[in-house]
């Protein structure tokens, strides 16, 4: 039996969904969510972990780039396993190994541990996210997807905006145990749901026959030496260190080792023949954008909050979830526009948008407070759901049923590789840029400034008053009073950045082919 053959009786359902689907539908959907947040719900919470487990600052980074590596692995991956064991048995799996990895990770008691099962964690639950994108167009007629786009588009984006949010709570309210026992419950929920209500294709064990296991060996060197090298890359100044450069010599030749297998197996790990779909490959650069722009600002505002402002991370969290907000109202309408509007002309408002709320950033203070920010993260909210429900829908909604499967993947995997390389530009952009910033200020300040030399004299004179060396302190007070401005300026700029880099996508919108309308439910015959 084909996969394509298998598919077929998914298509040729009647269009009314059973109340039994729509259960299961949503039980996927609320694993995925758990799978997106725990990508960040340990980011505001690392100086707990690390104090609790006795580790040190570059070890208790691996907390977060363990389940990075490991889920970027399983997302493309997860395409092939669907159409092998069946969509029900591979959520279900993956739902109850989540749960399962989710428990150790609470009762960690050193470093070792916690790494091993956050990859464990990484990697299963990356098989729970492209799932529900396949689910989601086979089983809803497109009449329907301008309520499940939206869903999907709203949890897609909505859980790593709240990550630190529901992070910074739960570590401050109990422990940092409880970042990972949440799952407990929910995820044995979903896993039976799932189990029982999801039924919508069947397995093609014979596909597992011709696996070609040489091709997952190099896909996982590639994509988990690429997401190391980003993540790691900055922090390590880049190629001046070791491990970074065979980080990169490990990822070229995976990836070289990948493609080969891609384009010559007789049935390759991941089918990239998805992207001579036009729209799907317009679609899955935009993807790959957004997850610039997504994790990018979710990365920023907390940096700016914590490093400027002071905040902790509960206080950074309560600031942040306007954007939460924003998205949860926007999420009904823009499913209604993307049934009545053409998609391209939504997209390109949505990018707009985007551009907007990013440019009125750049024109920041450090006095800058939640009011300040108020409107950049209502349009960042607003302007995330107006793009992405028409991505989804460009992207997935007029491919043939066979391709859907590994399709998902790919373009799930897209806005994971944005999300990596965004930070990883983001990160080298702000170093850089603070420093010629600093080096900038500092030519400004010397001791032909009479405005300086007062300054100096006068905290001098005020710390000298109890007792303390005057000089040395006012010369460090001053010192981070520039860092800080530099700093500022290096955020304005990166911002600056994120404003073209959106406008730049209206116009690319305007190249996308005018969706048609779905395959039809035959079209797997």
């Amino acid at each position: 039996m084909t996969a394509s053959a298998t598919l077929a009786p998914a298509y040729a359902e009647p269009k009314k969904v059973s109340g039994a689907q729509m259960v299961g539908f949503l039980a996927m959907v609320f694993g995925m969510f758990m799978a997106i947040l725990d990508i960040q719900i340990v980011s505001a919470s690392l100086s707990e972990i690390q104090a609790g487990l006795g580790a040190g600052s570059e070890e208790v980074s691996w907390v977060q780039t363990a389940y990075l590596i490991a889920e970027v692995i399983m997302i493309p991956l997860s395409g092939i396993l669907a159409r092998i064991v069946s969509t029900r048995v591979l959520f279900s799996c993956a739902a109850a190994g989540f749960t399962v990895a989710s428990a150790l990770a609470a009762t960690a008691t050193n470093i070792e541990q916690m790494i091993i099962y956050r990859a464990i964690q990484g990697f299963i639950g990356g098989g729970m996210i492209p799932s529900v994108y396949a689910a989601a167009f086979t089983i809803f007629p497109p009449s329907q997807r301008g309520i499940v786009s939206p869903i999907i588009g709203l949890v897609a984006t909505l859980a790593p905006t709240i990550g630190p949010t529901v992070g910074g709570y739960i570590s401050h309210a109990m422990s940092w145990h409880w970042l990972f026992l949440i799952n407990v419950i929910p995820g044995i929920i979903v896993t039976i749901a799932v189990w029982i209500c999801v039924n919508f294709d069947r397995p093609d064990r014979s596909l597992m026959a011709k696996f070609d296991w040489w091709g997952l060996f190099s896909m996982a060197l590639f994509l988990g030496a690429m997401e190391y090298v980003l993540e790691e890359g900055n922090s390590k100044d880049w190629f001046n260190d070791d491990r970074i450069v065979w980080g990169a010599v490990l990822m070229t030749l995976g990836g070289v080792a990948f493609f080969y297998r891609a384009f010559t197996a007789e049935q390759p790990v991941v089918d990239l023949k998805a992207f001579s779909n036009r729209n799907f490959a317009f679609g899955s650069l935009f993807s790959f954008v957004m997850g610039m722009g997504l994790y990018g600002l979710t990365y920023l505002y907390p940096q700016y909050l914590g490093r400027v402002r002071g905040y902790d991370s509960l206080m950074i969290g309560e600031t942040m979830f306007v954007s939460g907000l924003a998205m949860f109202a926007t999420a009904p309408i823009a499913g209604i526009l993307s049934s009545k509007m053409d998609l391209r002309v939504m997209m390109a408002v949505g990018f707009i948008g985007f551009g907007l709320g990013t440019y009125m950033v750049t024109g920041m203070t450090a006095d800058w407070d939640f009011y300040e920010l108020l409107v950049p993260q209502i349009l960042r909210g607003c302007s995330l759901m107006i793009c992405m429900v028409p991505i989804n829908n460009i992207a997935l909604g007029t491919l043939p049923p066979e391709r859907i499967k590994n399709a998902s993947g790919l373009f799930n995997l897209t806005r994971n590789l944005g999300g990596a390389v965004g930070l990883a530009m983001i990160n080298t952009m702000l170093t850089r840029r603070t420093d010629e910033h600093y080096a900038r200020l500092v030519e400004h300040i010397n001791a032909s400034r009479p405005a300086a030399l007062n300054w100096l004299d006068t905290v001098s004179g005020n710390y000298a008053f109890f007792g303390l060396d005057g000089d040395s302190a006012a010369l460090k007070k001053l010192s981070g009073m520039i860092n800080q401005q530099a700093w500022i300026m290096a955020f304005m700029d990166v911002f600056l950045g994120l404003t073209i880099m959106f406008i730049a996508l209206t116009f690319l919108s305007s190249m996308i082919k005018k969706p048609e309308g779905a395959v039809p439910a035959d079209a797997a015959h």
